[in-house]
């Protein structure tokens, strides 16, 4: 028997400026979840993505207090939650592993019902799915809008409210690990591989401790990332757009030419040629706009960079 062996769940916790709020979310996981499971052995593992807080800290001090529960993963410098997640997946020796925030915004008993689909209905996949959010309006509308877009433009079966709570098996992990992906959308690489999905609906509770550092700007990267590398839109809509201009230039050039034939100029003045320069050289800026996202990701993916670098392991 193998260490894998020994491990039936692994919990991943990506931790980013959450001071204060860490020993909380292990009270609750224990109490909740190790201790509802005692026929089934579990590892919690806490990635520091780079806090400049004293998170590490109080992660080193939650495993000297646990030292054969937790496993602390030190990264260098931040690289977005996504990494993290994945340095932890490396390491992880659960024939299962789940994702969970750090902010105890995610109810910890919801594990007690994917391990349950997981073990005994054989599910890949389990998802607890955001269908409130005891949120800031801000934040309510920009998760729509964000959701919205990624169900129309790369994935049908995306839900509405999104997740980020789920369990995987340690299939699905070989898979998703195997694609080395450095800008990652993790839901769409859950989503891409095609296995059979448990939906779990719950409501997102307040953050009680700290802020979020979900920036506007890091959820716009995000979104790109989400359309970019699973729908084909912004380069049809490059196309369509390229033609449709095309079309209508033709079709005034044709215009232009009988008037100048019947000797009638239809509009004069610089006004109008300065309309149509703009809007042109705007369209074909926003066109190349999208090419040059293209180009960035694959400049990014071909040079073989890590995703993550680790400093330190604890266990």
């Amino acid at each position: 028997m193998n260490n894998t062996d020994l491990i039936d769940y692994s919990i991943i916790i990506p931790v980013y400026y959450n001071e204060g709020a860490l020993r909380k979310t292990l009270t609750d996981i224990k109490e909740l979840v190790i201790n509802k499971n005692p026929d089934k052995k579990g590892e919690i593992i806490f990635v520091d993505d780079g806090s400049g807080d004293n998170s590490l800290q109080e992660l080193l001090e939650l495993r000297a207090e646990n030292p054969l529960l937790i496993k602390v993963i030190k990264l260098t410098r931040n690289f977005g939650q996504a990494c993290a997640r994945m340095s932890g997946y490396e390491i992880a020796k659960g024939k299962c592993l789940v994702h969970i925030s750090a902010d105890s915004q995610d109810p910890p008993e919801l594990i007690n019902d994917m391990l349950n689909y997981h073990f005994n209905e054989n599910y890949n996949v389990v998802v607890c799915t955001r269908d409130a959010r005891d949120e800031s309006s801000y934040r309510q509308i920009t998760s729509k809008i964000f959701y919205y877009l990624i169900k129309k433009l790369s994935f049908p079966n995306m839900p509405q409210g999104g997740f980020d709570y789920l369990l995987i098996s340690r299939e699905v992990k070989d898979i998703i690990m195997k694609n080395k992906e450095l800008n990652p959308f993790f839901q769409g690489q859950v989503l891409w591989t095609g296995y059979d999905i448990k939906f779990i609906p719950y409501k997102r509770r307040k953050r009680l401790v700290g802020k979020s550092m979900w920036t506007f700007s890091k959820k716009l990267k995000f979104l790109i990332d989400g359309v970019l590398s699973y729908s084909f839109f912004p380069l049809r809509f490059m196309s369509v757009t390229g033609f449709v201009v095309s079309l209508i230039g033709f079709l005034y050039a044709i215009v232009i030419l009988y008037g100048r034939l019947m000797g009638n100029t239809p509009v004069k003045g610089w006004a109008p040629m300065m309309i149509v320069i703009l809007i042109l050289s705007g369209i074909q800026m926003l066109m190349l706009g999208v090419i040059g996202e293209y180009l960035w990701r694959i400049l990014d993916q071909v040079r073989g960079r890590s995703q993550y670098i680790i400093e330190n392991i604890y266990k």
